[in-house]
């Protein structure tokens, strides 16, 4: 088969397999085997046609008719398409291979209807990558919005109703926008071909329109500051397999479609585009994490952690639009290689972390971080696995996440010699800033891993917890070799990448790679080699060993007492450093960015106490973005709804009046 034969192979999988899951809902273990086995093979076909189009370096296009001129349906795949058909395909293999035996949780929670949401999601996504035509994408927007949505509020409690809806409301307006810059392209070239919108003729105004609508649409969807205060809440609350999903892969088809109607579409913009991309960018990388740091909910901590990520990957993308603008083609392909490099990279460990957490859940049955430790004795393969993520995410050599964090960092020294006096004065600092996003994000993660997998038992969930099902196990495991294998392979996999970015906006390909080396267009200036600092690595490790055992190893006695030394006291669980001990010095640090709200709580105590109630001062922190923004917009569109609803009462007179009063504003109309 070629390519396009195996791309529609997986689209017609995922729908068969998604109409087979909800035909057999009621059988159980049958409808999950079928979601998951469907979704795997798919994801084959899906990984096997973006290859032939990388490798081939070229893509192919299908034409449908429609009925209606502007309906005609169009898959237009070229290499960005394949880039991230590969980056969805190959999340879903490790996500369905997990959740064949994760969604045993929901054997009573109609799981056919959940395997028929979740593989129509696959889907939607698929089209949305590859249609060429803005009708379509729209409408496959529209539907992996819908069906996202559904998966969001599937458990059906409170926190994932309110979720769900505050997710329902930034999406739609993002669609909005989105809908409205389309519109405009249609407008202006009389067709919703894509290959038609990058023939359009603008005016210098009417381009900065489109990319305002577009990206502020866009970031909406990716979860950017600001309008990021969604991702936390809908991301926690969905079933983890759908949070690998949506974190790993769903957020980043916004950066698709950035990079596809800010560069593809309106080509070499203003300069003030690219830098606000990557002011963006900065802001949404710290104040993600800033926000992760205080978080003691394991999900919502990855979460936070998915909008630092998110604003790196903008960098990368706004150091791309600058040489754009600047007509630079090194700034054009180191940025764009950043910011695609990472998206492969945080849609590999990002998905396994969510997929470590789920298997947590799955055993310990809680995400409260206070409630868990030592889970390394009972999971030792899934904390193993977890910190291969976590290690990646910090940005440890020679782990994936350290190879596309530095390619960002090059971009950003290149874009300080080759950019414009504003570059040369506030790159330096955005620099900074990444540093020290890069420093709190290895400390979170050594608290997420120290608090959850390290230590003493803190609670009987912990302490019955064991080792999850081999499915999900290897699920995780095939990501947490991706994390290793885009961190080695990166003499390879950089200059293919390279070759995305010159074959979408027909630029020179950069050379970044020679051997076992990567650089920045000049080996003078930087190079890195992730196969030899394995090599090192795996030296310093070996050789304190060796001379252990060369020099008296045999004679080192063992330890008597296994328990950790407390200053001579009795050792007990509550002296771990919890999460909060270990976030509490951050959040004096960083107060201002913090909203704290306090609580008393009363709790009765056992009859006979000496004290009849406990009380409880409880302070929380609170995202001041959701609180002055998130929640006003909620309030606001319900009180537009009810204020609908009143003037839809049902009455046949009130309609009739409706009806006289539009018409007489009518006649008035046409009169003038």
């Amino acid at each position: 088969m070629g390519a396009q034969e195996l791309l529609l192979l997986a689209v017609f999988l995922y729908v068969a397999g998604a109409v087979a899951a909800l035909i057999f809902n009621g059988s159980g273990k049958f409808a999950n085997y079928l979601t998951g086995l469907s979704a795997f093979a798919a994801s084959l076909a899906g990984i096997a046609s973006a290859l032939l189009v990388l490798t081939a370096g070229a893509g192919f296009r299908l034409d449908a008719p429609g009925w209606i001129p502007f309906t005609r349906f169009t898959l237009e795949v070229d290499q960005l398409s394949a880039f991230m058909v590969l980056v969805i395909s190959f999340l879903v293999a490790a996500v369905s291979l997990y959740s064949l035996s994760y969604l045993d949780e929901y054997t009573r929670k109609n799981p056919g209807v959940l395997g028929f949401f979740i593989n129509i999601f696959i889907a939607s996504m698929i089209l949305v990558v590859t249609v060429g035509n803005g009708f379509y994408f729209l409408i496959f927007w529209e539907i992996m919005t819908l069906v996202s949505y559904f998966l969001v509020v599937y458990e059906q409690n409170r926190e994932a109703l309110r979720a769900g809806f505050l997710y329902f409301l930034v999406a739609h307006a993002g669609a909005a926008l989105i809908m409205l810059s389309f519109i405009i392209l249609f407008l202006t070239t009389g067709s919703f071909d894509f290959a038609v919108f990058r023939t359009a003729k603008l005016t210098p105004v009417l381009s900065s329109v489109l990319f305002v609508l577009a990206f502020v649409g866009f970031s909406a969807k990716a979860g950017a500051v600001p309008l990021h205060f969604w991702l936390p809440e809908a991301h926690s609350v969905a079933p983890s397999n759908v949070s690998a999903l949506l974190s790993g892969v769903m957020i980043k088809t916004a950066i698709y479609g950035i990079i596809r109607v800010c560069m593809d579409f309106l080509g070499a913009g203003d300069w003030w585009w690219g830098f606000l991309v990557l002011l963006i960018g900065i802001v949404s990388a710290v104040l993600g994490m800033i926000y992760a740091l205080t978080q003691h909910d394991l999900k919502r901590l990855l979460a936070f952690s998915s909008i630092e990520n998110i604003g790196i990957i903008l960098m990368g993308v706004g150091v791309g639009m600058l040489g754009l603008a600047l007509n630079k083609p090194l700034l054009v392909g180191l940025g764009l290689l950043a910011g695609l490099y990472h998206l492969l990279n945080h849609a590999t460990f990002k998905g396994l972390l969510f997929l470590g957490a789920g298997s947590v859940i799955y055993r310990a049955h809680t995400r409260n971080l206070e409630e868990l430790g030592g889970l390394a004795k009972v999971m030792p393969l899934t904390a193993f696995i977890f910190l291969v993520g976590a290690t990646s995410i910090a940005a440890i050599p020679p782990l994936n996440g350290f190879v596309s964090k530095w390619f960002v960092y090059q971009s950003l020294f290149t874009l300080g010699i080759e950019g414009g006096f504003a570059d040369k004065v506030f790159v330096p600092l955005f620099a900074m800033l990444l540093a020290m996003t890069g420093a709190l994000t290895a400390m979170c993660f050594v608290k997420a891993y120290g608090t959850t997998f390290t230590g003493s038992f803190r609670s009987d969930h912990a302490e019955k917890a064991r080792e999850v099902p081999f499915p999900m196990l290897l699920g995780k495991a095939i990501l947490g070799l991706g994390c290793l294998v885009f961190g080695l392979g990166a003499p390879l996999i950089a200059p293919r990448i390279v070759a995305v970015v010159a074959g979408l906006l027909d630029t020179p390909a950069v050379p970044v790679s020679a051997a076992f080396f990567v650089f920045p267009g000049d080996a003078a200036q930087a190079a890195l080699s992730t196969p030899l600092v394995a090599v090192l690595l795996i030296g310093f490790l070996v050789l304190p060993l060796l001379l252990l055992v060369l020099y008296g190893g045999a004679g080192v006695g063992s330890r008597l007492d296994a328990t950790p030394w407390a200053c001579g006291y009795r050792y007990i669980p509550q002296m771990t450093y919890s999460s909060h001990a270990f976030a509490q010095p951050l959040q004096i640090i960083f107060r201002p960015f913090y909203l704290f709200s306090a609580t008393l709580q009363e709790f009765g105590l056992t009859a006979g106490a000496y004290f009849s109630t406990r009380v409880a001062y409880l302070v929380q922190v609170e995202d001041m973005w959701e609180k002055f923004i998130g929640r006003p917009l909620a309030r606001g569109v319900q009180g537009l709804g009810s204020l609908i609803q009143f003037l839809q009462m049902g009455n046949v007179r009130l309609y009739c009046t409706y009806i006289i009063v539009a018409l007489v504003i009518l006649l008035v109309t046409i009169r003038l």
